[in-house]
């Protein structure tokens, strides 16, 4: 059963959430804390053989005008280092970007509203942008495919 990973890369986590079966739902997995960029891929590379993950979506972190920033540069750089390793190991396994603007603040409010502490949002709230970034993404795909078939 293939699934795609979704990927909230910060400075000191990365957010990890995996699809379902059928790209319908997106589920926050985990939180990794951040070792080291060879150790942090060593660990995603876990994630996708479990999974079974045939891609990846990144969340970008672009500035309010859709412009790069010195953030950006550091998720690109650790994502040509994650498709380094991959192809070294022999996994196929595509990359896409996803504009994660305003993840992060969709992520804290939606705990907000369930009424968690900001101790546990804090826990928590990468997990949930990888998750929003990839319910976005396949959010996406099911409308351009439904628009395509009409």
């Amino acid at each position: 059963m293939n699934r795609i990973l979704g990927l909230d890369v910060g400075d000191k986590t990365i957010g990890v959430a995996v699809s379902d079966p059928l790209f319908i739902t997106a589920q926050g997995l985990t939180t990794i804390e951040r070792i080291g960029q060879r150790k942090d891929c060593d660990k995603i590379i876990e994630y996708i053989k479990e999974y079974d993950a045939k891609m990846i979506v990144c969340g970008l972190p672009l500035m309010l005008d859709g412009t790069d920033s010195i953030q950006t540069q550091k998720v690109r750089d650790f994502a040509t280092l994650l498709q380094n390793k991959l192809r070294s190991s022999g996994l196929k396994v595509e990359l896409e970007f996803m504009d994660e603007r305003f993840t992060t603040k969709m992520a804290e409010d939606v705990m907000m509203q369930t009424g968690m502490k900001r101790k546990e949002r804090k826990e928590f709230v990468d997990k949930q942008a990888a998750m929003i970034i990839l319910q976005s993404y396949m959010d996406r795909l099911r409308f351009m495919q439904n628009n395509k078939e009409v």
